[in-house]
């Protein structure tokens, strides 16, 4: 209850959605542990393996930044009488980005995952434990099993979010149209072929940020960072590209702000 209480006051300060900045603060709280038990354990077992932590850790943190700013542009034409009406001055675009669903598709697999384990408690039936054994995180179906299943989830889920069809009515009405590609099911169809390859590379993407941390602890033997996954890269700097985001936006109408209210003075 607290915590809502606080996330809501976060969000209404501006500061960025409140319960993302809550969870990213405690994924934050727990690196200074995780480096010290790393070190701990790196001093006590082959430095070098720290080396190559750090190397995999630097280039999924700056793989996640460009992946998560990276979009498809699609150039857009309007009719003369939309675009007399509007302040268009610059070619308009449809933006796509690569990773249109975030860390749901990491999340909906692994609530999935952890169905199994949770069975086998309740039930102790033999067979569900050792599909519990098969699919928790050490076992030898985990990785295969959830890398499908952010596949699967990402697919759906792009399309969940943005339906191709209402798009294209929503951009017909709108007098715009794409170039080369007549309004109505023709767009519609172009928007579908778009998403479909960019939930493509998207999948692709949190794939290998779900493989990452188990293939770089099998070469470390570095166990510290284990609750400390790729996704958790991800929820970072989504949150923080998010809130400086909402940052800038938040300047730029303080700045119109200032300029409707000159206007009010020098007109009265």
């Amino acid at each position: 209850m607290m915590l809502t209480y606080v996330g809501d006051q976060i969000s209404d300060l501006k500061l960025g959605n409140g319960s993302s900045v809550l969870i990213t603060a405690n994924i934050a709280s727990s690196l200074p542990a995780s480096v010290g038990a790393a070190l701990t354990q790196a001093a006590s077992k082959d430095s070098a393996n720290l080396g190559i932590y750090g190397i995999a850790f630097l280039l999924t943190t700056l793989g996640v930044v460009y992946v998560q700013e990276a979009e498809r542009q699609i150039p857009m034409n309007y009719s003369s009488s939309y675009r007399s009406s509007t302040t268009l001055s610059r070619q308009a675009y449809l933006p796509f980005k690569v990773n249109a669903t975030g860390v749901m598709p990491v999340i909906f697999s692994s609530s999935l995952l952890a169905l199994p384990a949770a069975a086998a408690r309740y039930t102790g039936s033999a067979f569900v434990t050792s599909a519990a054994a098969l699919l928790g995180p050490s076992g030898a179906l985990y990785l295969p099993v959830n890398v499908a299943l952010i596949v699967m989830f990402n697919y759906f889920y792009t399309f969940i979010q943005l339906e191709p069809s209402e798009l294209s009515e929503q951009l017909k009405r709108q007098g715009a149209s794409i170039p080369a590609v007549r309004p109505g099911r023709a767009t519609s169809q172009y928007i579908t072929r778009t998403l479909t390859r960019m939930s493509i590379l998207g999948s692709a993407f949190l794939g290998v940020l779900a493989a990452a941390p188990t293939l770089v602890e099998s070469v470390t033997k570095l166990t510290a960072f284990r609750g400390f996954a790729g996704t958790s890269i991800l929820i970072l700097v989504g949150v923080a590209t998010d809130t400086a985001r909402r940052f800038r936006a938040e300047q730029a109408m303080s700045k119109y702000k200032d300029i409707d209210k000159l206007y009010d003075e020098l007109k009265d």
